[in-house]
């Protein structure tokens, strides 16, 4: 449990984010509710004392930016490497669609695949459509990929899929935490988040203030503005397979106090 006095500073450090930035909540926004819930949720976040107070009330900050609530699980402050970072959540990605759609959106999910479901993607006038049953009952077999559609009230539809070996290329390449806790605790909910982020490209979405829209790229897994990440490959075998290792640099040690 998170030290008292630890929360007591980053509550301090909250509010008063919050009233600087008073213009650009969103009109629905209740601040104590949001707070009490921020507190709540930090008093079970694991390693949250390690973290810097005012980097973790500009985390909370954003999801107010986006009125999602961290007590219903709609977004999370991701504590990884002693830094705590913004993340929204799958039912966070598919409210703020509903939200900010240009498009009216009636409905918006995204779903698995696993071994032994029927998955058929194909084209129909000129529309993209998939068809997908599981076989009866539960299908706990291998994930094999994942889709995402999203409904317009005025009739239209739109879909995308991706396999689960396109999935773990953009985690390898692109993910801000490849090996964070959220693709290690629920890889479900974040391979069908990346399906739904992917759907949401073809989105129009119409944020209210820059700081929605700017709270809502970082609320993302991915950083498509990176090039991919560096694949290392022994230097004594040209044959080698490539491997993908996370590395950091380390500075040398000065000779004259390593010399033996």
């Amino acid at each position: 449990m998170a030290d008292a006095n630890k929360l007591l500073v980053i509550n301090e450090k909250l509010i008063k984010l919050i009233e600087s930035k008073q213009d650009a909540m969103p009109k629905s926004f209740n601040k104590t509710r949001f707070i009490q819930n921020c507190m709540a949720v930090l008093q079970d976040t694991d390693e949250i004392d390690k973290c810097d107070a005012t980097s973790v009330a500009r985390t909370l900050l954003k999801g107010a930016f986006l009125g999602l609530d961290f007590m219903n699980k709609e977004c999370y402050p991701i504590i990884y490497g002693g830094k705590c970072t913004f993340q929204t959540d799958y039912k966070g990605e598919i409210k703020l669609a509903q939200k900010y759609s240009v498009r009216p959106v009636l409905n918006i999910y995204a779903e698995l695949v696993r071994e032994g479901d029927f998955f058929l993607k194909e084209v129909k006038d000129g529309q993209r459509t998939i068809q997908h049953k599981p076989p009866e009952g539960f299908n706990d077999g291998k994930v094999i990929g994942a889709f995402a559609i999203v409904l317009y009230k005025d009739g239209g539809m739109d879909c995308e899929s991706m396999s689960v070996a396109e999935i773990e290329t953009t985690r390898k390449n692109y993910s801000k935490q490849a090996n964070g806790p959220s693709w290690t605790k629920s890889p479900g909910e974040m391979q069908k988040k990346t399906v739904l982020r992917r759907l949401c490209k073809t989105i129009q979405l119409d944020f209210d203030t820059i700081e929605a829209k700017e709270a809502f790229e970082d609320g993302g897994d991915f950083d498509f503005k990176q090039d991919p990440k560096p694949q290392q490959q022994s230097p004594f075998d040209k044959n080698a397979t490539v491997v993908d290792a996370e590395y950091e640099e380390v500075e040398e040690e000065d000779q004259s106090e390593s010399a033996t």
